[in-house]
This record gives C-alpha cells, structure tokens and sequence, in this order.
C-alpha cells in the first residue's frame, strides 16, 4: 500500500522502528490539505503539504503507531496522480486537531473522521508524485 506521510514517518529510523519491510518510493506533495503543527504533525483543509510516498503492506502498524483505534489519527484514502504502474491511490493520516493542541478547524459537525471523509468527498484532495530528474 502506498502512504502519504508529512511528519515523523518521513524519518527512515522512523519507519524502521514501525515497520518491518517498506520503501520511498519518492518525494510527493498532498493538495488540498496544509501541515498544521501541534503535539505531532497533522493536516487541515487547504493548501498543499510535502512529504513523501511510502510503500509498505505494514498498514496494521502503521494504524497502531498513528493510534487509529484510540482516535487520535484517521486513516483515509485519496487518489494518487502517478505514472500508470502504481496504484490509483493512497492513503493519508490527519491528525484529530482538538487531541493534538494543533490550531486546525475541520468544518461541520459530527465525529472528526466523519469531517475529515465530508471534506474528503467535497474538495479535489489528492497525492501527487513528484516526477524524478531525468537521469
């Protein structure tokens, strides 16, 4: 699976603390949604974040690593503008913005997951792979 990340899992000791197998596939830019620092890095609506394309099949560590189940992170998927070979799309995860002391608003009411796949649906939000320099 391919991975969005903007924050500590950029770090390759990082990832290797998390996951067993995985690879950077190459730098990336997520639209539509801006980096938004608190406790930890998350993400709000508008604007356009840096990162990179992570791939690994460790979705179930990464889960336990962002806190999935606790609620402190969201798990969403967003298509992904890459050459023909790669998968459509890729996922994300934003930070819950009250649970991370982070100056971010999500519009509209509800539980926060529920207003991150609203904006999600609503908005042209999408990853996007940076080409790489000719050799």
């Amino acid at each position: 699976m391919d991975v969005f990340v903007y924050g500590t899992l950029t770090e390759p000791e990082r990832v290797a603390e998390v996951a067993d197998s995985f690879v950077f596939v190459g730098p990336a830019t997520l639209t539509g949604l801006r980096l938004v620092e608190g406790r930890y890095p998350t993400l709000a609506p508008g604007g356009e974040t840096a990162g990179r394309l992570l791939r690994t099949e460790a979705v179930d560590a990464l889960d336990t690593y962002e806190d999935v189940d606790g609620g402190l992170y969201v798990r969403e998927t967003v298509p992904l503008d890459a050459p023909a070979d790669y998968p459509e799309a890729a996922v994300v995860y934003v930070g819950d913005p009250d649970r991370l002391d982070a100056d971010a608003t999500w519009p509209g009411t509800g539980p926060f997951g529920e207003r991150v796949r609203a904006v999600l649906d609503d908005r042209d939000v999408r990853v996007r792979l940076s080409p790489r320099d000719p050799v």
